[in-house]
């Protein structure tokens, strides 16, 4: 597990991206219920950075084309067979953690 943020370093409704060296970016999304979720920050369609999305539930919708994706599990809801990674979350002390 790596500390990454503080828990209000995300805003309701809103997403952090995490810059990654040699890997792909994350984007940490906090729900209205301040559940936290971790996916690549890039959509499988034309690669938008889902951190810019509409996050609604547990859903974030990409900025470019609406592709939307179940922030739990990283799967495509607009096409199945397209599901983005997701990445383990935990909130330890108001710490959000990633297992990468």
């Amino acid at each position: 597990w790596i500390r990454v943020c503080a828990l209000e370093d995300i805003p309701r409704l809103g997403s952090r991206v995490v810059r990654r060296e040699g890997a792909d970016d994350l984007a940490l999304f906090r729900n209205a219920d301040d559940e936290v979720f971790a996916l690549v920050d890039r959509c499988p369609h034309r690669g938008g950075p889902l951190s810019q999305g509409i996050v609604f539930g547990r859903s974030v919708a990409c900025p470019l084309h609406g592709w939307e994706f179940d922030l739990r599990t990283g799967a495509c809801l607009t096409v199945p067979t397209r599901p983005v990674r997701s990445h383990p979350v935990r909130v330890v002390d108001g710490k959000v953690e990633v297992a990468v």
